[in-house]
Parts: C-alpha cells; sequence; structure tokens
C-alpha cells in the first residue's frame, strides 16, 4: 500500500501545485490515505506534557482548515498542527502562489494565509472532542490581513479553540503577511506575549503555549525571543517557518516571491536551530522545523536540540508515505548510537 500511495503522489505532480494539494486533502477525507503501523516504541516521547507516540510531526500549512487530522495521524505522525487559523475568512493571494522547485526538492508559496475563518475550524475540532478521537493535533494561530489589532487577533483564535486543541501555537513568522515578521522583535514580542499570557491566564487548564519563529534572524535575536518568551511562559519555540532568502538553486521558479520551504531551506535552519539551542540551554521545548526529509536528518535536528521534528514539503516528493520511512530510520539510528530513547538524545550534539 506504501508504493501505491508514493506512485500516487507522484502522479499528483502532473496537476498545478495547488490543486495537487486540495486533491490530497480530499483523498484522505474519503478515506485514501496510508495507514501506518504504530510507531516503534524506541520513538515514544513527551514534549510540553504531551505524550507523543513519535517525535515526527506535520507543520501547519497541510491542513488549514482542520479537515483531515485524524487521516493524517492514522498515515504515521506523532503529532498534527492545524492552520494557519484566523478570526474572518480570508481568500488570499492570487494564484499562481504555490510553486515546486522539483530540481531542488523546495517549494515557494505566498498563500497569503487563506483561510475560511474561525467558526469553520472550531467547529471540525469540537466534532473531534465529542467523538473522542485520540491523537496530539495543534492548532497554529494568525492574523487576518487588514487587522486593526493583530494581538487582537491571536488572543480571540486561543479563546474561541481553547479545550479544542491538546496545545497552540502563536504564528509571527509567516513572511506572507506584511509586517507579521515585525512581531518577533523584543518590544513588539514583549506586548505581543503580555497580552496573550492575560488571556491564557483567565482560561482554564494548562494548554501549551508555543511561539513559532522564523529561520531569518539577526546577531542577538535569538537570545532576545528566548528571554521573552521564557519570561512570559510560552512552553516551546518552533524553529522555524519559510525563509525569503533565496540559496543557490536551479529551479526555473527559484527567483518567484514567497516563502522558501523543503531541501533548500536545511543548511540555514540547522544553523537557526543551533542559536536557538544554544540561547535556549534546555530551559523550554525546541521543535526543528525546515528541511527534514529523511530519518538522518530528523536525528541531527534532535541531537542538535530539538525534542521533536516538523515536516510538510518533503511530503510533496516523498508522499506520505516518507512518515513510516522516517520513522524507521530514525529508530534504526537511535539503536545503533546507543539510546533507548528520544529524550536521551536531544542536545546530545550541542
Amino acid at each position: 500500500m506504501t508504493l501505491i500511495h508514493d506512485l500516487a503522489a507522484r502522479a499528483l505532480h502532473g496537476l498545478d501545485p495547488e490543486d495537487a494539494h486540495t486533491v490530497a486533502v480530499h483523498g484522505l477525507q474519503w478515506g485514501l490515505g496510508p495507514r501506518a503501523k504504530p510507531a516503534d516504541p524506541i520513538l515514544k516521547t513527551t514534549i510540553c506534557g504531551l505524550e507523543l507516540p513519535s517525535p515526527i510531526g506535520l507543520a501547519a500549512g497541510f491542513d488549514k482548515h482542520a479537515q483531515v487530522a485524524g487521516a493524517l495521524l492514522v498515515a504515521g505522525f506523532g503529532f498534527v498542527e492545524l492552520g494557519t487559523v484566523i478570526p474572518l475568512p480570508q481568500a488570499g493571494s492570487v494564484r499562481p502562489r504555490l510553486f515546486r522547485l522539483s530540481p531542488d526538492e523546495g517549494v515557494i508559496n505566498r498563500m497569503g494565509l487563506n483561510s475560511q475563518g474561525l467558526e469553520p475550524f472550531a467547529a471540525r475540532l469540537a466534532r473531534r472532542r465529542e467523538r473522542g478521537l485520540g491523537g496530539v493535533v495543534g492548532a497554529n494561530l494568525g492574523v487576518n490581513k487588514d487587522s486593526t489589532d493583530r494581538i487582537a487577533d491571536y488572543c480571540l483564535c486561543l479563546e474561541r479553540l481553547w479545550g479544542l486543541a491538546d496545545y497552540f501555537t502563536i504564528n509571527v513568522s509567516s513572511p506572507n503577511t506584511v509586517g507579521l515578521r515585525a512581531l518577533q522583535t523584543k518590544a513588539a514580542l514583549q506586548d505581543l506575549l503580555g497580552r496573550i499570557a492575560s488571556t491564557r491566564a483567565a482560561l482554564a487548564g494548562t494548554t501549551p503555549l508555543l511561539l513559532k519563529i522564523a529561520p531569518d534572524q539577526d546577531e542577538g535575536e535569538p537570545e532576545a525571543i528566548v528571554e521573552t518568551a521564557l519570561a512570559y511562559g510560552i512552553d516551546g519555540l518552533i524553529v522555524g517557518n519559510t525563509t525569503v532568502s533565496r540559496p543557490p538553486m536551479i529551479s526555473i521558479h527559484a527567483s518567484e516571491t514567497g516563502g522558501l520551504s523543503g531541501a533548500p531551506l536545511a543548511p540555514m535552519a540547522r544553523a537557526t536551530l543551533a542559536r536557538f539551542a544554544k540561547a535556549n540551554r534546555g530551559r523550554m521545548a525546541l521543535i526543528a522545523c525546515g528541511g527534514i526529509g529523511s530519518g538522518d536528518e530528523a536525528y541531527a535536528r534532535i541531537r542538535a536540540g530539538a525534542s521533536a521534528v516538523q515536516l510538510y514539503s518533503a511530503l510533496v516528493y516523498g508522499g506520505l508515505g516518507l512518515v513510516s520511512r522516517i520513522q524507521r530510520d530514525l529508530a534504526a539510528r537511535l539503536r545503533q548510537e546507543g539510546y533507548s530513547s528520544v529524550a536521551d538524545a536531544v542536545g546530545s550534539g550541542q
């Protein structure tokens, strides 16, 4: 069955990238996705108090509207992050806005946070809870492009979805919403996280809250972000998102505007993770994201300080069967290096 799904993934390359993504989501809704075997027990881990069968997660962006969380968990992910969700429906950028860089195994997107809005997203998560469906599912929170109070957008999403997701991610790192990354500066981040902390304090429970930051960081910024996040009770950082930089590539689409993800991002993502791990000194959880497409790469990020990893763009080229292959190879590598768990390997290469 894995071969069939891998062939299907290749067949989708005959379609426009955004149409191919829509078809893939519909296929999962129809029950046509893979059903992975249970993860190797060595991969079981805990992050921010959440028990995961595997540290291999799905990054936000694939399931923007919370339509196929169950199918993605069945496909083998240890956890799934939905969204980005924003308060009001938003069409996003004009098409074409998604580009495959096939020779480089990369992707450029300028989707512009297209979303059906908060209410349909919340309703689907509520149905999951009502049905008692398991698995760790997070919600990635964003803002409408024409919002007059962006922090209020985050707080509204957090309040509305509280109790419906297992963790929340504050996304301040999308390059396709003008000015959003400015929220990563120290003063702006203090304002943002202060208001979010107040909103969180008024809600019952201790659901983890993560901050997703960009890989494009100037000197001193990782240290400032880490200290600010810790000061306001953030439980972990996702390092990072797409990049606006352009490493050498050969694809004809390499000059398209938007955020670059996939294999070309890997060297920058590794370097950024190392900087944040050094600044963090093990004080909160780090999740690595960007250019992860193999068990070896996942293992390298874990040794660099990540407690878990997320992938998305690699699925464009490897299909959903890639998830099981990464888990198998990561488990083998852990045993080969003498580790008895993922946690034992976290930060061992620093």
